[in-house]
């Protein structure tokens, strides 16, 4: 390593130990730090780039330094991104040499422009600083700096340096607030669903809460101009109904069947055109109906412009929300049922988003679900991606509890396949479909419905009762709804553990970080009787990578990752040490047999990686018997001893001394 890139090393652990002295980081935003460029964001950092220099420059623009210098930036492959194009032109004409060789090398290169004649730059100094990972093992981008001239040969190269951490500290920032903005988006959507749906709940308890049909009816005309007071809004009733609100009027039925509304009337449907005036004007028709017919259809006149930013869904849930009250105004009993349902699933959304736990949100689900609709049974199932099956949730039947189905067997594979609900009245009379739920159970009633997930169906919820006949079509229908609710419960805990996820492990051998296998053991000592600790070290890395490539070198560390993670117990916890080195935490296991799991990964690994690798390993246990051990001093042990294994030649094993 050059001079100059031993300074710009120091000079980079120094800006990160101020950053993180100034801004102690919070076990909330851990994740975020973790978070790193691949090689596939490479292709869309070109804007971060630029908008990463327009930062720089702001806040470094009127500094003498960088007045008197010249700035560009180059991306991973040497393309021009921006800065001065004087620089670019120097750069590509004069020295596209080092433009090479800082991308071959990720190091900092300089040279001099000599065309006198065609450069604005001629004679200067000119420097190229890689913009790297944050491990270090990938160009990013390269800031291309002409030095102000000055006799000395290494006048201003520690300014540059500084300058270029300036500029990669803007990068992430950049990089951090994008990834940051897209959390924030799904939470925002999130709260704005949220929103909906106790707006929603509100109008809906406000109707329902009346007996008579003019009360239903003005309350969700109110409500539609409330939401939107610049509509003209009419209800046109078939029936003939007496009504004080003047925007209640009979609906006409034209000989020809043009009007909008009779259309909508007649085909059950929502209907949006043009106004038949011409205009920036445009309509839309909405059926008022129930169970038993179309009774009217609402009808809204509005800009072109206000029609794009209509809800049209929430109003359609609300117009059918009111065909539903209009239809049982006068059924007192039916009416009090509806607004318990919505109380319903305003309290198991309350209940379930207390949690993010998966297991935890399906087993809440399962009693709730049990409890509203008094099923003897409940199933979840969700779609196992890496198996290909249907895997079950969670059942209060315990001999079905983590069993796994073919996609298309039974009711459950029914509904995933076809991605509708279904209700059954008797199992005994159905000749298609077999379904282990119901003959282990002995339950003959079911009804299903699709759990579905950011639009996806990713599996199915069952409710069985023993006795034939025992659901109704509001169960069917509220099932459904509650199943929606779930889905987005299910939504962010999958969320919250994609993001734990990523926090834990390493991105390259997607193994545990060393700081979850400290939490690990720390958690198997308060426990355990005992456990061991096999540290692996791959011989001669740096030959490796010097020889084939860093690219190489990263593919030996993830064919060594795989050996290791194929050859423990699924209680075994791997995780990435640092560097080229692995670790294997084997709880309830003593040293001797943590002996046999370090030799077999030590003959896999130098029979099966190409091209071929060795590699040493220490071993250290700790006991109960022994006193407590701490973590740190367990690490040491094994580390020890595997120092041992690498000064006696390698490619092989040594357990701890416990005299050191």
């Amino acid at each position: 390593m050059s001079e100059h890139q031993q300074d710009f090393s120091r000079h980079q652990s120094l800006f990160q130990t101020n950053i993180e002295m100034a801004s102690p980081s919070e076990p909330s935003d851990s994740w975020l730090k973790e978070m790193d460029i691949t090689v596939h964001d490479l292709p869309y950092v070109r804007d971060v780039l630029l908008q990463s220099f327009e930062d720089w420059m702001k806040e470094t623009g009127e500094l003498s330094f960088s007045k008197r210098s010249g700035w560009a930036v180059f991306d991973h492959e040497g393309a021009y991104v921006c800065g001065e194009k004087t620089v670019h032109d120097a750069i590509t004409g004069d020295c596209p040499d080092l433009l090479r060789k800082c991308v071959s090398t990720h190091e900092m290169v300089c040279g001099v422009v000599e065309n006198a004649g065609r450069s604005a730059y001629a004679g200067q100094r000119l420097c190229l600083v890689p913009v790297l990972s944050r491990n270090g093992r990938l160009l990013v981008a390269m800031l291309a700096c002409v030095l102000p001239p000055d006799r000395r040969k290494d006048a201003g190269l520690d300014t540059v340096l500084a300058t270029a951490l300036h500029y990669q500290s803007c990068f992430y920032r950049r990089y951090e607030y994008i990834f940051v903005s897209d959390v924030m988006k799904v939470q925002r959507t999130a709260e704005r669903e949220a929103s909906r749906r106790s707006l929603l709940f509100q109008i809906m308890q406000r109707m329902h809460d009346q007996i008579d049909v003019d009360t239903v009816l003005t309350e969700v005309l109110d409500s539609i101009a409330m939401l939107y007071p610049s509509v003209e809004l009419s209800l046109m009733m078939s029936q003939d109904h007496q009504h004080s609100n003047p925007k209640v009027k009979p609906l006409v039925f034209h000989p020809f069947g043009e009007d909008i509304c009779v259309r909508a009337f007649m085909d059950g449907r929502l209907t949006v055109q043009d106004c038949a005036e011409g205009g920036d004007c445009a309509e839309i028709a909405i059926p008022l109906g129930g169970k038993q017919g179309i009774y009217g259809v609402f009808h809204l006149k509005m800009s072109r412009e206000l029609k794009e930013d209509l809800d049209l869904q929430l109003i359609t849930m609300m117009i059918d929300t009111a065909g539903n009250a209009f239809e049982n105004a006068k059924l007192y009993e039916q009416s009090n049922l509806l607004i318990h349902e919505l109380r319903l699933i305003n309290e198991l959304t309350q209940r379930l988003n207390q949690s993010l736990q998966l297991a935890d949100i399906y087993k809440l689900a399962t009693g709730e679900l049990l409890n509203i609709f008094n099923a003897d049974f409940c199933c979840f199932l969700q779609f196992n991606e890496e198996r290909s099956m249907l895997e079950v949730m969670s059942c209060n039947e315990p001999s079905l509890s983590k069993d796994f189905f073919s996609k298309d067997y039974g009711f459950g594979g029914l509904v995933y396949e076809k991605k509708e609900p279904i209700i059954l009245s008797d199992y005994h009379l159905n000749t298609k479909v077999s379904s282990k739920l119901m003959e282990v159970t002995g339950s003959q009633s079911l009804i299903a419905t699709p759990l579905t997930v950011n639009g996806k169906v990713i599996g199915a919820i069952l409710l069985t009762h023993r006795s034939p006949h025992f659901f109704s079509y509001d169960n069917y229908r509220l099932l459904q709804t509650l199943a929606s609710h779930i889905g987005l419960s299910v939504s962010n805990a999958l969320l919250h553990a994609e993001l734990r996820r990523m926090a834990n492990r390493d991105m390259l051998t997607d193994m545990y970080a060393r700081h979850y296998l400290d939490e690990a053991i720390q958690h198997s000592q308060a426990k355990d009787f005992c456990g061991s600790l096999i540290v692996v070290d791959i011989d001669q890395f740096k030959q490796v990578n010097d020889t084939y490539g860093h690219q190489k070198g990263d593919n030996i560390l993830k064919q060594v990752s795989e050996i290791l993670k194929t050859s423990i117990r699924p209680v075994d916890i791997p995780a990435r040490w640092g560097g080229e080195e692995l670790a294997v935490y084997l709880p309830q296991l003593g040293v001797h047999q943590a002996m046999k799991v370090a030799e077999t990964i030590r003959t896999r690994v130098a029979s099966e990686t190409d091209p071929g690798v060795t590699v040493s390993s220490g071993i250290a246990e700790w006991c109960v018997i022994d006193g407590k051990i701490s973590v740190d001093s367990l690490f040491y042990r094994a580390d020890m001893a595997l120092y041992r294994a690498k000064n006696s030649g390698r490619n092989q094993i040594q357990i701890e001394d416990m005299n050191e």
